[in-house]
């Protein structure tokens, strides 16, 4: 029977496969791209680079890179270790600290939250897509949506003049019927918005005034985003060995596309001053001295690389054992931080010809988020020769920069379920992520009505916030500290062969000491500085900050509830069972027998040994 059950295949797995139950990457080329379609994505577009020019342009890339090698790296290896080195998912991979097995469920229900309005942004780029293909861009002009305040020029309301030798103040309608001109300095301008401001608002979004305010289903963007869950499913039917050929397109292709836009930017008038805001003619290095900074640094390096989403530790568990995880997290990171810098150069080179073209400085041209990728970009573009060809390009590459984020993100639920229900994902697996599929499309419905932008700020505010911090400190804390950082070293030099103390001690440091106290600083910064959520101008209503704190706290809930559950299961007095719940499981270990060694040969079978599993409660509300 365990013959059987062990050669039973399903289209996750082949006959080449190392481990022929869970199935393994079909080469180290799928893992990679994988990886780095994971983490180069949305973020490293729109606000990297706004961050950069925010806190003193080159400068900003010292702390950058210090919280790289400081936080990000460290964290990156210890994930892609961990899941290579058990071959099992965010959930299940607690074996190795069954007290702490609600952290994996904690990353698992954040991914589920952000995955619900990631796909709502792909909604967004395909809309926009799909509007690039018309010969005059909507957005490029005031039309018929467009309100008295929409204009593409700044329009003067009033200035100062001189008339008959004294200076006074007057409208500018007074200004022009005159024949007078203002002095230098003194113009105000009226309150405009341009028309990719407008069409964003009022046409793309059909924005309400509020979160109170929800409106009805925008059916466009419902069918956008029901055509992108069809993207993400049929590009994992087959798991990861459908989702590792795709991402051959999906993570390279992007890259072409910076590489045209940055070409076409550097030959448009202003791209150089574009370019000397963003990097900054003279970087201002007393920016280093604010602690604000180092936070924005350590921040962006943090959720750039996704480290505590569980998506690291699902994808690296496809892995064969003896794959050399470490030189796989420096190519991602590096990869990932070199793709930030060189989006910079692409967004800002033709940011600064709209500043050129409008007559404003580069500063007003500029934002981040959604008003970088929808308002700011598109009104750029709009203004260029054939303009809908490089508006398409664009979209191109913000459709592809996220789906293959959400394609890792989805392959984590999908791990979990298989880690908990290997027989029904064996013969279900493509209806399993169908469903998974379809459920997620209605759960963000809300996210494509009237007020569907406040929802995806909001659930960005608080689940892509505190509950990835929380979990990231208890996960280097729990395995360094309680399961030991030596011992953790030790299963890792199983994998990648015996190394000397030197090579070891710079992430002993990182492990031991320095990670753990940036993120602890981090942490307690997102509290103290905390403010209530808003969009633009708008703020959230009380109950929409309620509803915030209650999906953080339905995160992390499960931290303290499980780690109940588990000390109430244990046996003897409150003392022991705590002890015992912070060991390694009995099946903890190689998921082969073969790679166990001395050093695991007491392992049980992880087929026939269902102790420290997860727990019925969670599979239940899972």
């Amino acid at each position: 029977k365990d013959f059987n059950l062990t050669n039973e295949k399903d289209a996750h797995s082949s006959d080449s496969d190392e481990n022929l139950e869970r199935g393994n990457w079909s080469n180290k080329g799928d893992y990679l791209l994988s990886m780095v379609g994971y983490a180069v994505g949305l973020g490293n577009v729109w606000r990297f680079p706004y961050l950069t020019y925010q806190n003193g342009g080159g400068a900003f890339l010292i702390p950058y890179t210090m919280m790289l090698a400081l936080a990000g790296l460290p964290l990156f290896f210890m994930e892609c270790s961990l899941g290579q080195f058990a071959s099992l998912g965010p959930v299940s991979i607690w074996r190795i600290l069954p007290l702490f097995q609600g952290v994996g469920i904690t990353m698992v229900i954040i991914s589920t939250f952000v995955t619900i309005y990631y796909n709502v942004i792909i909604a967004y780029a395909l809309y926009y897509l799909f509007a690039s293909f018309q010969k005059v861009l909507p957005w490029s002009d005031c039309f018929s949506w467009a309100d008295e305040f929409c204009s593409k020029t700044r329009i003067v309301s009033d200035c100062n003049t001189t008339l008959h030798g004294e200076i006074i103040h007057a409208n500018y309608s007074f200004i022009t019927s005159n024949n007078l001109t203002c002095i230098n300095g003194t113009i105000n301008y009226k309150p405009v918005q341009f028309p990719s401001e407008q069409y964003w608002n009022k046409v793309a979004l059909q924005r309400s005034s509020g979160l109170d305010e929800t409106g009805r289903i925008v059916w466009y963007l419902a069918l956008c985003l029901l055509l992108s869950w069809m993207i993400v499913g049929a590009a994992l039917f087959k798991g990861i060995k459908s989702s590792g050929k795709v991402v051959y397109f999906t993570a390279l292709f992007p890259y072409v596309i910076l590489l045209i836009l940055l070409v076409r930017g550097a030959t448009l008038e202003g791209a150089l001053d574009g370019i000397e805001y963003y990097i900054g003619r003279q970087s201002n290095i007393t920016k280093l001295m604010e602690a604000e900074v180092w936070k924005d640094a350590a921040t962006q390096i943090f959720y750039s690389l996704s480290v505590a989403w569980g998506g690291l530790v699902a994808l690296s568990s496809y892995n064969k054992f003896h794959n050399n995880c470490y030189s796989d997290a420096i190519f991602v990171c590096v990869t990932n931080c070199v793709t930030s810098i060189f989006a910079g150069f692409a967004i800002f080179s033709i940011l600064g010809h709209m500043a050129y073209v409008s007559e404003r400085p580069v500063s007003e041209v500029v934002d981040s988020g959604f008003d970088l990728a929808f308002v700011a970009y598109p009104e750029a573009l709009s203004k260029l020769p054939v303009s809908p060809l490089w508006s398409f390009l664009f979209f191109f590459m913000l459709l592809l920069l996220g789906l293959d984020s959400q394609f890792a993100t989805i392959e984590t639920l999908t791990t979990t379920i298989q880690d908990i229900y290997p027989k029904v994902m064996k013969k279900l697996r493509m209806p399993v992520t169908l469903g998974l599929c379809t459920l997620l499309f209605f759960l963000g419905l809300i996210c494509v009505t009237q007020a569907g932008i406040y929802w995806v700020n909001l659930i960005d505010h608080f689940c892509a916030g505190w509950g990835i911090l929380i979990a990231a400190v208890l996960e280097i804390i729990g395995i360094i500290y309680i399961y030991g950082g030596n011992r953790f070293i030790k299963d890792i030099e199983m994998m990648i062969g015996k190394k000397s103390r030197l090579f070891w001690l710079w992430w002993r440091m990182c492990w031991f000491f320095i990670t753990p106290v940036l993120l602890m600083a981090i942490l307690v910064w997102s509290l103290v500085t905390f403010s209530r959520p808003s969009y633009g101008s708008v703020l959230y209503p009380a109950w929409g900050t309620a509803v915030g704190w209650c999906m953080i706290i339905f995160c992390v809930i499960w931290i303290p509830i499980v780690a109940i559950v588990k000390i109430v299961k244990a046996e003897g007095n409150l003392v022991q069972r705590i002890v015992s719940c912070c060991r390694p499981a009995a099946n903890w270990g190689p998921y082969l027998e073969c790679h166990r060694g001395e050093r695991y040969s007491h392992i049980v079978d992880p087929k026939k040994k269902k102790e420290h599993e997860i727990p019925t409660v969670f599979a239940v509300v899972y």
